[in-house]
């Protein structure tokens, strides 16, 4: 786990083989020397996936894109040939480019499916910049992006959008066409299920109007594959206009690889020395498709995404991975209830409980994939099936300023308290869980389902919601207010409208959701 956020240079111990990624290849894709000449001409449409920055700092961002002027032909390479391409980048304080503050250069290179991912440095602390990137005469799509506060400065309000379960094939993505329009809005956190493996077919393509050809409707196994997945849900415009609106951080869930895997097996069979490629090639195309900095570059099988900075002194954001380190899952109530089992392995743990310990930020947020609260006992993928380790966290949190987790998972929007003892109803909270329902996972949904009795019948759930949306938050020093958003639907088209579904405050020093 990181000690720290502390820039990572591009050496030779940080520069590890990623499924066939030499070190050269990866140092290019981050930074590439002038070129003396210029780049060969390229088919139009190179910036079709559009751009993102993640990875934020007071001094500079991670800046993403890819080129892929076909981004679905079927053998996943976006149409590009297999050879080396300089892009260039550019930085400036206006959307013009009039003002450039930094300009650079990487190589889209075949290894990397002509993905590049350049750190800007040097940048001034709170402070609104704009990007693009260029090959030839043809240029990207601009983004912007505001660089975080200097270290310990005091901060009047910062806004984080949150969403989760993208199902492409599902329905439009008009959760992101209005997070995109919000007025106030610093960052986005995606908490799991940006891809989905499915294959996508008559029986589960519920997105009126669109298309999938034959290399779409197979389950995704091979990196071309997992390449092609990332490109169809990329190429949606509601997706393109949320990355290029604000930065954006990640943690996965299960569908970025399988369904329902844990550690390193399969939930359906696969010998662990197989699914050991096909997580290796699942991790490369996540840090191929996303703003990730260099400490989340696989090395085969083994990724790490555990991140986190601060907003000043205002918050300290974590983000933590509940797939690949736990434990199986239990195989009776005795084995559920062991003390050792673990969500996070041992170490992640440790590192987790350290940043809640040591923080100075006024809220400690604390993004992860999978429902703390406790809910009923056969939930075994959640926290509930491992309630040993939810108390570890639970009093990691208790020592910490005003805890909140994000979640997704569920397709559903849920607000809870998060008690300090789910065995013990009068032991109080020591923070609140705002679980983020699909942006278009499961179709349509509606406010009430099956499921309603089970998270309701707990006093400390406060809201439930089972329709498609986003969640906001906007943090200031005195207090939080999450807005659930929804949609009515997302099957037909992008056009229905945002409605709140519930609004709460969580005053600080308070762990209680108040109805706003």
């Amino acid at each position: 786990m990181p000690a720290s956020v502390a820039p990572a240079p591009v050496s030779r111990r940080r520069l590890l083989q990623a499924s066939g990624a030499s070190a050269a290849v990866i140092a290019l894709g981050i930074r590439a020397p002038l070129a003396q000449a210029e780049t060969a001409p390229q088919p139009e449409g190179l910036f079709s996936l559009g751009v993102a920055c993640g990875a934020p700092r007071p001094d500079g961002m991670v800046l993403w894109t890819r080129l892929a002027p076909e981004p679905l032909a079927e053998d996943g390479h976006g149409g590009m040939e297999g050879k080396d391409v300089t892009v260039r980048w550019q930085v400036a304080k206006d959307p013009e480019f009039r003002q450039i503050t930094a300009r650079g250069q990487a190589l889209a290179q075949p290894a990397l499916a002509h993905a590049v991912h350049p750190r800007v440095e040097g940048l001034e602390p709170a402070t609104d910049y704009f990007y693009r990137f260029s090959v030839g005469r043809q240029n990207s799509p601009v983004g912007r992006f505001r660089t975080l506060p200097a270290e310990g400065a005091e901060v009047e309000s910062f806004s984080v959008g949150v969403v989760s379960c993208q199902a492409w094939y599902h329905g439009h993505f008009t959760a992101h066409k209005h997070l995109s329009a919000e007025d106030e809005l610093d960052l986005v956190v995606f908490v799991g299920d940006y891809i989905y493996e499915y294959g996508i077919t008559a029986s589960n393509l519920l997105r009126q109007g669109a298309e999938v050809g034959p290399a779409h409707q197979v389950e995704v196994e091979t990196l071309e594959q997992y390449r092609l997945r990332y490109a169809l849900f990329k190429s949606d415009p509601h997706l393109q206009a949320v990355h290029a609106r604000v930065p954006a951080v990640a943690v996965w869930d299960d569908h970025e690889v399988q369904n329902d895997y844990l550690g390193g097996s399969s939930s359906t069979g696969v010998p662990d020395d197989l699914f050991a490629h096909r997580i290796a090639v699942a991790y490369r195309a996540f840090y191929e498709n996303m703003p990730l900095d260099l400490e989340a570059l696989p090395d085969g099988p083994d990724s790490d995404i555990t991140t986190g900075f601060d907003v000043g002194n205002l918050a300290r954001l974590t983000l933590l991975d509940t797939r690949q380190f736990r434990d199986p899952a239990p195989t009776d109530p005795e084995d559920q209830q062991r003390p050792e089992r673990s969500m996070f392995g041992a170490e992640q743990e440790e590192w987790a409980s350290e940043r809640l310990a040591d923080s100075p930020a006024t809220w400690n947020i604390l993004a992860n994939g999978v429902v703390v609260a406790a809910i009923t006992e056969d939930r075994v993928d959640m926290w509930d099936g491992y309630p040993a380790a939810r108390q570890r966290l639970l009093d990691a949190m208790a020592g910490a300023p005003n805890p909140v987790v994000l979640t997704g998972d569920i397709h559903r929007h849920v607000a809870t308290e998060l008690l300090a003892d789910f065995s013990d109803p009068g032991s109080g909270t020591v923070g609140v869980e705002l679980i983020c329902t699909s942006v278009g996972s499961d179709g349509d949904g509606a406010k009430t389902d099956a499921n309603t009795p089970d998270w309701l019948q707990h006093e400390y759930v406060k809201h439930y919601d089972g329709r498609r949306g986003y969640l906001h938050l906007r943090l200031t020093p005195e207090e939080l207010v999450s807005s659930f958003y929804i949609v009515e639907w997302v099957e037909a088209d992008d056009t229905a409208p945002k409605l709140l579904s519930a609004r709460f405050t969580t005053p600080a020093g308070d762990s209680r959701l108040i109805p706003a």
